[in-house]
């Protein structure tokens, strides 16, 4: 494997995806929330924390990282939770998407469904292009950030898997509007909207909205 990933206690299994720019250790407020219950699996995706960092952009694609998601995933003893955070969560649900029946759950937080339209994706990968610096991370790293289809979005209708949808109510309007639409167009999907919340909800006071967010999907009939 080229990702370094950590598990932590016993029971359901929680496999949880960082953001761009952020490490396995923003979930450790989870881990110490679900851990006395659940088995938590976090990783660093390549080009973060422990995990490799190569420098050809191309090992950055997404489809690439789903690969790596693929060799988290196996290591665990069942279908698991896929809990993503920001691009985290979009990986999830592309995983979820290109994966069916594999996912038991997903928990979704501050995460937006991608682009139909290819200028908007076009637009949205030259500002992740420009911004790659302020995440910290080598240029190289932003390729997984782009998008070049709209696999998550034109994939909604078919994720008939139980999903947990949470965002704080101060993040951007437009990432809450993305939260709605996934709302919407999931077929089994739960909105939670955190008064006061911010991107990061999960690391502080409100992981605890978090974790029972998974708690709930655990005892879905489905799961």
């Amino acid at each position: 494997m080229r990702v370094h990933f950590e598990r932590t206690g016993t029971g359901p299994v929680v496999v949880c995806t960082h953001g761009i720019g952020a490490t396995r250790h923003t979930f450790d407020r989870l881990v110490d929330l679900l851990a006395p219950t659940h088995t938590v699996i976090t990783w660093d995706l390549p080009g973060h924390g422990d995990s490799e960092i190569p420098t050809d952009p191309s090992a950055y694609d997404r489809d690439r990282v789903l690969e790596d998601l693929d060799a988290v995933v196996a290591t665990a003893s069942a279908p698991p939770i896929l809990l993503g955070h920001s691009l985290g969560g979009y990986l999830s649900l592309a995983w979820a998407a290109t994966r069916p029946g594999r996912a038991a759950g997903l928990c979704i937080l501050a995460t937006g469904p991608g682009f139909r339209d290819p200028s908007k994706r076009e637009a949205w990968n030259a500002m992740s292009r420009r911004n790659a610096h302020r995440f910290g991370v080598p240029d190289q790293v932003a390729e997984m950030n782009l998008q070049h289809d709209a696999v998550v979005i034109e994939g909604l209708s078919a994720l008939t898997l139980p999903v947990e949808l949470v965002v704080g109510s101060e993040e951007r309007p437009q990432l809450i509007g993305g939260m709605e639409y996934l709302a919407a167009k999931l077929p089994d999907a739960r909105l939670t909207v955190v008064e006061g919340g911010s991107h990061d909800l999960h690391e502080g006071a409100d992981a605890e909205v978090v974790a029972e967010a998974v708690r709930r999907l655990v005892s879905h009939p489905g799961v």
